[in-house]
């Protein structure tokens, strides 16, 4: 027997046993006082209501779907590896048959795996490659190549000064060989 059967009350809804509480309470500022009508309530707008989470930006960008893509690949590998692994364990305990061929499909899938894995990483690496550069200014790798360019630029002015000596027919030389 329910707890409203037991003391012979009727089975209110969620709405109106809010709506009876709030007869009986002191108006605040959600709820609606004397001379105004009430609100509408959902069941989920009952009294003390939180939401179960709340949703933050996320903090680093999603997989790319590539990746992302090899990563389910893998885990469903992984997965299935780690159940033919259990599943030979098993056998070999109770003495099955069944379980030298299921050693060896499980030595197999772990091979299979490791690629899986691998896969995730080489598939990582070559996004990032083609599709990873950042171009801002704050970039370390802008930065080098600045740096680069301005030694270049510093090398060649000096070769042009060595040129334009050597056609003066060396002078500006302190002294001749």
């Amino acid at each position: 027997m329910r707890t409203a059967e037991r003391r012979g009350a009727p089975e209110l809804s969620v709405r109106e046993r809010v709506e009876a509480r709030r007869g009986t309470e002191a108006p605040d500022r959600d709820i609606p006082g004397a001379g105004r009508a009430p609100e509408p309530v959902d069941d989920e707008q009952q009294e003390g209501y939180r939401p179960l989470w709340v949703e933050e930006p996320a903090r680093r960008h999603p997989l790319p779907d590539p990746v992302r893509t090899a990563a389910v690949r893998a885990v469903l590998v992984t997965a299935v590896t780690l159940i033919q692994a259990m599943v030979a364990f098993l056998c070999t305990l109770a003495g099955s048959w069944l379980a030298f061929p299921m050693v060896i499909s499980s030595v197999a899938s772990t091979v299979v795996a490791t690629w899986a894995v691998v896969d995730v990483w080489v598939t990582r690496q070559v996004w990032s490659q083609r599709y990873g550069v950042v171009s801002e200014p704050s970039s370390t790798a802008r930065a080098v190549r600045r740096e680069r360019r301005a030694q270049q630029r510093l090398e060649r002015a000096g070769l042009r000064e060595q040129e334009r000596i050597r056609r003066a027919g060396g002078a500006g030389r302190l002294s001749h060989p």
